[in-house]
């Protein structure tokens, strides 16, 4: 999937090659980490975290590129695994009982079938043995693509427009909200935000992949 060479029996998806030559993050090892940073002053989270690094060109990339438009929803379930088996060693399900995928518009999800991050928090939850609710958060307005903006422009991109469908359902639960690419954090912060100002007692973020 990230180099497209043939599997050989026993890979799933993914070749051991790159699975072992994606560059990892191992945020999850340290609170401090440059994901972290991207909302510090912004948005109070428990945690910021992704599991590959994400380049330009690169192989994460190339991954996230197959996951959203090739019709690969297996591929994010897939990757939500293995990030949990990685997660599970530091008993992140101790921290978190609930897991929520950012919303896809109805629009794009109609045309793509499904939305790349609710795959990817459904692996998580799998081997977590936490619940998803996927359509905690809605997405009210069809944004333009966050691509070749500014950091400020992001902002203004996704500023207000996630609401909490069921606060009922998030009430004083802690969050582990997830995406499937982390670049000026602008997005989750605003995901964030809406979770918490509707009754969370925490919130963190988790990604497949996250940008310097």
């Amino acid at each position: 999937m990230a180099c497209n060479n043939s599997l050989v029996k026993g890979e799933e998806m993914v070749c051991l090659k790159c699975d072992y030559e994606i560059p990892k993050t191992a945020s999850h090892l340290d609170k401090s980490n440059y994901i972290a940073a991207k909302f510090y002053g912004k948005v109070h989270l428990q945690d910021a975290i992704a599991f590959y690094k994400f380049t330009k060109s690169g192989r994460a990339q190339r991954l996230l590129h197959r996951l959203k438009y090739h019709n690969k929803p297996e591929l994010g379930e897939l990757i939500g695994r293995k990030y949990g088996h990685v997660l599970k060693g530091m008993e992140i399900q101790s921290v978190y009982n609930l897991i929520v995928p950012v919303p896809l518009h109805k629009t794009k999800l109609r045309r793509r079938g499904y939305n790349q991050s609710a795959v990817f928090a459904s692996g998580l939850g799998e081997v977590l043995g936490i619940p998803v609710i996927e359509y905690a958060l809605t997405r009210n307005v069809k944004t333009s693509t966050q691509t070749r903006k500014s950091r400020i422009e992001r902002w203004k991109n996704v500023d207000n427009i996630f609401v909490v469908s069921k606060p009922e359902e998030v009430k004083e639960k802690r969050v582990l909200l997830v995406d499937d690419v982390i670049t000026t954090g602008s997005t989750l912060e605003s995901c964030a935000q809406a979770l918490l100002d509707s009754g969370c007692k925490s919130v963190g973020v988790a990604a497949i992949a996250a940008a310097k």
